[in-house]
């Protein structure tokens, strides 16, 4: 099936959050609190996904309650941080969701997004996702992780299936 194919199928989308919708960098303060920054073109485009009713879920090993904040602040609201079993979790996700594996989109960029990205129809990654991602990834973004990758894949899939455009009614983000 061709790649644009792939995404006209897609009803619902899953991202990991360190190397996907962060640079993967990690600023550590002096008393400890962990920042990370976010892409605003990512964000619009979230955001505009959730408000065409694509169900969302952020699935992360990540422990950052600021992280969740931002995510729900975009109208996320399946954001799933401290998971060490991803599989489990997106298989609980999509069974809530009334999906098929078949019908969802799962970005990831390293070793821990492997098998729940080998467990949906759609595996895709940044382009600078580890080389073990690459080679089961589908589709690999022009765009770093961070940097336009989750945007560059929602407008896809958003364009090709009719349900991108200009509404000035999404909030700033």
């Amino acid at each position: 099936m061709e790649i644009l194919e792939k995404f006209k199928k897609i009803k619902a989308f899953i991202f990991d959050v360190d190397g996907v919708l962060t640079n993967g960098e990690i600023l550590v303060t002096e008393n400890g609190e962990q920042l990370r920054t976010f892409y605003i073109k990512d964000g619009y485009a979230l955001q505009l996904a959730v408000k065409q009713n694509y169900p969302i879920a952020v699935i992360t090993g990540g422990k950052s309650q600021g992280v969740k904040l931002r995510l729900q602040g975009l109208g996320i609201n399946d954001v799933f941080i401290n998971i060490s079993d991803k599989i489990s979790t997106l298989n609980n996700w999509i069974q809530k969701q009334g999906l098929t594996n078949d019908e969802v989109l799962f970005m990831g960029d390293d070793i821990p997004d492997l098998a729940a990205m080998q467990s949906v129809g759609f595996a895709v990654c940044p382009a600078d996702a580890t080389e073990d991602i690459k080679a089961i990834s589908l589709y690999i973004s022009p765009y770093n992780g961070g940097r336009g990758a989750v945007r560059d894949v929602l407008e896809k899939a958003l364009r090709l299936q009719n349900k991108w455009n200009q509404d000035t009614t999404v909030k700033s983000i």
